[in-house]
């Protein structure tokens, strides 16, 4: 057997039996390595060098995850939710049900697609957001697989899109990638290229809402300690000096930031230029910063060493210098079919993002496949680029272990009424990955 294959499928074994990716990930790479050829010393340093590559990336998400509890500190968080209540409070007495559902669903999506650009808090507004509101989607009857969809597509639609924040992070990650497996490609290129795919997802959105979670779903009522908490702090009563002045130097640090990452193309730097606009405005206590920037540091230490981790066995797959013969193997299954290599490029994405959770952290295994196959069979690289986006995207939805999936599901389940499986996974799976199975290949096809 291949060594890359053996990898990657003993890694992919290991997620999807519960074993920690990072483990999964360590494991892999010495297998691969040693039946690809190289000493188990050999195969332990080169795995260490790797690591490097996925440190700038770690300490993106670090300086991220700190701006949005810094962000979430202020007021900013709970005035969207007050919004939200007053809005849909004021039409849900009335009979226009329909209005408040189309004011929620909107509202809900614009938060969500703000979270990863935006305002890069990531999935840290949900538990903020969803329990409070819980109360009145039950006396709606808005089924929450709608809610489930809409939460996902806001997470993984505009990292996919838009090059700020999250998506700034997940396109320079792919570019990087890229150039490394021997193709030139810019970040400025990969809006461009996903924009079908994108496409698609919205296809899938406007279905999952309007045809397939469309009819009235019924809940038990039940009461939340975490929803009357929020209610009451969110009271309009409570809109004080302190709270304009916290909202309006939020918006200050959310503008500083995307203006610093614009001028500098850092993240690292925006993010820090935001957490020192917090702090000198007084909205992030300097008694208190310590503690909530190492929180945020935590809410996104997974993904950084899972992000290091796959830097490690990327660097060892290409060592092992089978990654050629394993092109050469599929070459002789697809022939020179663009197509039939396309769909199946994107398949093994698919599944190898289901085992691991995160297109983040798939996309350096990936590529290191990707490219040279995607090269022999004279893809372009903005047809390169697609595939490796839309491989990478394709499994963060639906996957059981993925952000997107797990932060929508932390907060429709405050109540206990909404299956993590059935209720948020499946539903976009179906609804988000078929379409970007279809769209990813016509992009690919296209370029």
């Amino acid at each position: 057997m291949n060594a890359v294959l053996l990898a990657v499928m003993l890694m992919l074994i290991l997620s999807l039996l519960r074993v920690h990716v990072v483990i999964a990930l360590v494991i892999g790479s010495i297998v691969g390595g040693v039946f690809g050829g190289l000493s188990f010393s050999e195969t332990i340093e080169i795995f260490s060098d790797g690591l490097a590559g996925g440190a700038a990336i770690a300490l993106n998400y670090a300086i991220l995850g700190a701006f949005a509890v810094a962000i979430s500190q202020g007021s900013l968080p709970d005035k969207l939710v007050e919004v939200i209540i007053r809005i849909v409070g004021k039409n849900g007495d009335s009979k226009r049900k329909k209005l408040s559902k189309s004011l929620i669903f909107l509202m809900i999506l614009m938060i969500a697609c703000f979270s990863q650009n935006l305002i890069p808090i990531h999935i840290a507004f949900i538990p903020i957001l969803i329990p409070p509101i819980l109360k009145i989607l039950n006396q709606l009857e808005i089924d929450r697989r709608a809610i489930a969809s809409i939460l996902t597509f806001g997470l993984i639609a505009p990292y996919m899109l838009l090059p700020y924040g999250f998506g700034y992070i997940f396109q320079d990650i792919v570019v990087q990638n890229i150039n490394e497996n021997g193709v030139e490609v810019s970040i400025e290129q990969v809006p461009e290229a996903m924009v079908l795919p994108v496409v698609g997802m919205l296809i899938g959105l406007l279905f999952a809402v309007f045809i397939s979670y469309r009819k009235p779903k019924k809940y038990v009522e039940k009461d939340l300690l975490e929803a009357k908490e929020s209610l009451n702090n969110k009271n309009p009563s409570t809109k004080s000096r302190q709270d304009t002045l916290s909202l309006c130097f939020s918006m200050l640090a959310i503008i500083v930031t995307l203006y610093v990452q614009t001028i500098t193309s850092s993240m690292i730097i925006a993010g820090l230029s935001g957490i020192i606009t917090l702090l000198l405005s007084g909205t992030l206590k300097w008694k208190e910063a310590d503690s909530v920037l190492t929180n945020g540091m935590k809410m996104m230490s997974f993904i950084g060493f899972v992000m290091i981790s796959a830097s490690g066995f990327a660097a060892v797959i290409r060592e092992t210098g089978e990654v050629d013969a394993l092109v050469n193997d599929m070459l002789l299954v697809v022939g020179d079919s663009k197509g039939v290599t396309a769909f199946i490029m994107i398949i093994i994405g698919l599944v190898i993002t289901l085992g691991i959770g995160s297109a983040f952290s798939t996309v350096p295994i990936i590529a290191t496949i990707f490219v040279p196959l995607g090269t022999a069979v004279g893809f372009s690289p903005m047809a390169i680029i697609v595939l490796i986006g839309t491989a990478g995207a394709i499994g963060d939805a639906g996957a059981p272990a993925s952000d997107s999936t797990l932060g929508p599901t932390s907060g429709l389940n405050a109540d206990g009424q909404h299956n993590h499986i059935w209720d948020t996974c499946v539903p976009t799976f179906l609804h988000f990955n078929i379409p970007l199975i279809i769209f990813g290949w016509i992009a690919a096809m296209m370029y």
